[in-house]
């Protein structure tokens, strides 16, 4: 099912890049295939170290670029978790809606979802004198192993 549910979104995600004129091999293709084997999002300088021991070297300005035109083209989100650094996920149709958990420690990022938490948000949403289109929450603290 995960073997599935990469190729679609690699494949799907080349398609576009193809569609829009971007070149959809070589170092677009192993960033891509890098985000969709993530559990949650990574900065480029991750992206950078990943490939680099995946023996796939791609230049930080080059993955920095790449990252725009996903971006742009709607395939990544990019995530502001703080700690001056941004971070990218893949955008799947159909995925479900999460948040963050960032250790200030260590910088470990976790996904979380909360139906509580999202009904609250929407409640919200309707007394507030602006149209909410999206939002995001980022929850900072320490990991287990980091808060001993």
């Amino acid at each position: 099912m995960a073997a599935e549910r990469t190729a679609s979104w690699v494949d799907g995600a080349l398609q576009v890049l193809a569609a829009s004129g971007h070149r959809s091999g070589g170092a677009r293709r192993a960033l891509l295939e890098l985000l969709d084997s993530q559990r949650c999002a990574l900065s480029a300088l991750e992206i950078e170290d990943a490939l680099r021991t995946s023996e796939r070297r791609v230049a930080r300005a080059s993955i920095y670029r790449i990252l725009d035109e996903l971006e742009r083209l709607g395939l990544v989100q990019k995530v502001e978790v703080g700690q001056a650094m941004a971070r990218y996920e893949p955008l799947r149709t159909g995925a479900g809606h999460h948040h963050h958990l960032v250790c200030d420690s260590c910088g470990v990022i976790m996904p979380f979802t909360d139906r509580g938490l999202e009904e609250a948000i929407t409640k919200l949403s309707r007394r507030v004198p602006i149209e909410v289109s999206e939002h995001e929450i980022v929850l900072h603290g320490a990991c287990e192993e980091c808060k001993d």
